[in-house]
């Protein structure tokens, strides 16, 4: 039902039917008519979307300026002139009961408590002399200064220095901010700052922005990743595609002014690395022109992008005139935007696999596709919300107006909601982290944890080697690398000379893709718990030859490129160093659909062993951190089923220590459809190192409905049939080490 003025009448009197009905329910309770209050709420979503929200019954114009208000908190923009539909309707009946009065307590004596131990009691740096009370000596109106311990039978309570409990009349323990007083100075006094005058903003002791205090520096790197993993749960929870809320191929982060990496979720690899120079594409191309409320999206490779399913919603942050912290060193009117500091202070991302943008086959990854525009759809700044106002019509006709345009826009048109709520997530709370710690603070600290993960690679770079690889491919193309450690200045030269030259197939890597790999790795060599950032790039020089693979010109094809010439980049470096063996070194990609369905997915294999470890089993690798579809939702949502899922035993290369296992995966088909797959190491295996044996290569094949097996390639498209049932064989993990042979 469409919300309006003629829709009311029948809304009002399915409202009024529940109201009887709720209220008779809770009559029967005992309660009398005026104990009963009645709330009756609608829900309402825009037409063509599935996210509702729950408004108070009113006039059509009053639920309608509500349900906009709460649209565009909770995502970010609003539809105006889109049609309201009334999905559901609830009512509430409450039953009022009295209200218990709280029994006040009267002092029984005017003696103080007395203690009934002493002990000593380490915080604040140092140790105190403490009293321990018994709870149920104290009367109202005693207070107890800190340092105390407070026991009764269900607790105990801590009263730090510089704090004062005291007892009410109803026997509630009242914490106060006292004044430290002389007595209360511990019994070894400590040279050690204060630890809550490092954690509350509000003192007036904090560390100066300039030189990062180890506790706070721990406290942001975890509130920015918290900021981006709160971005995540938004964009699963509110995005429809499966590809995104099942298998959360997605990715967020937050940027600095410059659109410099600070922190990320720990999402997908590949995306994550790659983000960085998407935002700053944005920044250079409409810097100038960026207004509160903008959105904007892209997936255009060669501006960051990876390949175009990946679409990146980005989003720039402003703070509001008048938001100022009250230590901050910055006066009030400098500490946030003033009026001559128009631009955004911040940046917010995510990054989204489109179940389909388009392009030569359903699913958008064609293994045979020779230029970008047989791939899909391709996004190049495009404003997607302007000034908090949806561009539904201008983003359809962008979605369906290309050669090949994309075969499920209200798909595409939800999930790009979900990305711009998720980024919403990420503008409220980095505007509550402004408030609460002053800009000049959290710019400083964003600052702060760049500079500590640089410092991190630093001291992975002190204790590398000189090393280079060459990593052969299915096709004949080769990634070849060296690296080169300059000790003096504590640097690392990544050069890919020698690497084959740009594909006419679509195994082209952007170079943005090169880079997240390599950001990935040297990360992953870092023991300590820091974000992944643009600081672990700092120690770095990479060399990349224009027009190679790794930095292919336009138009050239690049749906491989992001899925599976990355993960050769990744192991080609690991090889290199001289730490892992390879991995299964694809994400075997598996697309099916028609002009109904679409679905894409990866599909784990084994993990190459290392010096101290075997290979993972059926794992995930590398530049991919997606996840399987559940069997039920994908039988659910399209006609197929899952026949079998399991090991594949023995595919993992033999030695010292073992490289892991690959899976078998049998999907069967229940209607005709057209299904690919985009996979590697179907002729080279994945290797292994210093003496073990290279893991087993996948194998792809139909098993016809009539009995005959049909043999596919790494790269195949192929119609399939009601009963056909498409096999896909991961590959294994090399192994390391000369020592065990399978027997």
């Amino acid at each position: 039902m469409q919300l309006s003025s003629e829709a009311i009448p029948e809304l009002q009197t399915k409202l009024n039917q529940l109201s009887t009905e709720a209220k008779q329910e809770i009559q029967q309770q005992g309660l009398s008519d005026s104990q009963v209050e009645v709330q009756q709420s609608v829900y309402l979503r825009y037409q063509g979307t599935d996210s509702s929200l729950l408004v108070n019954a009113n006039t059509p114009a009053a639920m309608k300026a509500e349900f906009e208000h709460l649209h565009e908190q909770r995502y970010g923009f609003t539809m105006p002139g889109k049609p309201l539909i009334i999905e559901a309707i609830a009512v509430e009946a409450i039953g009022k009961m009295s209200i218990p009065e709280e029994p006040t307590l009267q002092r029984q004596t005017n003696h103080p408590p007395e203690p009934i131990a002493t002990v000593s009691m380490y915080t604040h740096d140092s140790w105190h002399s403490t009293p321990v009370y018994q709870r149920t000596d104290l009367q109202p109106g005693d207070t107890i200064p800190g340092p105390a311990i407070l026991v009764e039978p269900t607790g105990t309570n801590i009263i730090e220095p510089g704090w004062m409990a005291e007892l009410s009349d109803r026997d509630h323990l009242v914490l106060s901010k006292g004044v430290r007083s002389q007595s209360d100075a511990p019994t070894h006094p400590s040279t050690h700052p204060s630890t809550d005058s490092v954690l509350s903003p509000q003192s007036s002791v904090l560390p100066s922005p300039s030189s990062p205090d180890p506790v706070l520096l721990e406290i942001f790197n975890n509130l920015f990743m918290a900021i981006a993993e709160q971005m995540g749960f938004t964009l699963q929870n509110t995005s429809y595609s499966v590809n995104i809320k099942e298998r959360l191929d997605f990715s967020c982060a937050i940027f600095d002014r410059q659109g410099q990496l600070v922190a990320n979720a720990p999402h997908i690899p590949v995306h994550l690395g790659s983000m960085s120079e998407s935002v700053q594409s944005l920044i250079s191309a409409k810097g100038d022109t960026l207004k509160p409320g903008d959105v904007y999206v892209l997936n255009n490779p060669y501006n960051g992008g990876t390949h175009l399913p990946d679409v990146t919603v980005i989003t720039p942050v402003f703070v509001e005139v008048g938001i100022a912290h009250p230590t901050s060193t910055l006066s009030p009117q400098s500490s946030v935007l003033s009026p001559h500091q128009s631009s955004p202070l911040f940046y917010v991302a995510s990054r989204g696999h489109h179940a389909d943008i388009g392009g030569i086959t359903p699913g958008s990854m064609p293994p045979n596709s020779t230029s970008i525009e047989q791939e899909g759809v391709l996004i190049d700044h495009f404003q997607l919300v302007d000034q908090g106002e949806f561009r539904e019509a201008e983003l359809l006709e962008l979605l369906t107006s290309a050669p090949y345009p994309v075969r499920n826009p209200t798909q595409n048109i939800a999930d790009l909601q979900a990305q711009i709520a998720a980024n919403e997530k990420g503008v409220q709370e980095l505007q509550k982290m402004v408030a609460h710690y002053g800009l000049e603070r959290v710019q400083a600290y964003m600052q702060h944890v760049q500079d500590n993960a640089e410092e991190s690679v630093r001291r992975v770079i002190d204790v590398l080697k000189d090393g280079q690889f060459t990593y052969p491919a299915d096709d004949g193309s080769q990634i070849q690398v060296k690296i080169t450690i300059d000790r003096l200045n504590r640097r690392a030269t990544i050069d890919f000379t020698g690497t084959s030259p740009q594909q006419a197939t679509n195994f082209n890597a952007p170079s943005a893709v090169c880079k997240a790999a390599v950001l990935y790795v040297f990360r992953t060599l870092v023991d300590d718990a820091i974000p992944l950032n643009a600081g672990c790039l700092k120690p770095l020089n990479i060399l990349i030859p224009e027009g190679c693979m790794l930095n292919p010109r336009y138009p050239a094809a690049v749906v491989a490129g992001n899925v599976e010439v990355s993960q050769a980049v990744t192991d080609t470096l690991y090889g290199a160093l001289g730490v892992l063996a390879g991995s299964q070194g694809t994400m075997n990609n598996f697309t099916f659909g028609n002009d109904r369905h679409q679905y894409y997915e990866t599909i784990c294999g084994g993990s190459g062993a290392g010096a101290e470890f075997d290979g993972t089993d059926a794992v995930q690798t590398h530049m991919t951190n997606s996840r399987l579809t559940d069997p039920e939702v994908l039988e659910w949502r399209f006609p197929v089923q899952l026949e079998s899922f399991e090991m594949r035993a023995n595919s993992g290369g033999w030695g010292r220590h073992r490289g892991g296992n690959g899976v078998i995966r049998r999907i069967k088909f229940l209607e005709p459809m057209t299904a690919a797959i985009l996979s590697s190491h179907r002729q080279v295996p994945p290797f292994g190192l210093e003496g073990g044996e290279p893991g087993a290569v996948g194998r792809n094949y139909v098993e016809r409905s009539h009995g005959a097996v049909e043999p596919l390639a790494g790269r195949a498209e192929v119609a399939v049939n009601p009963e056909d049932v498409f096999v896909i064989e991961t590959p294994g993990g090399g192994g390391f080490g000369p020592g065990s042979v399978q027997t």
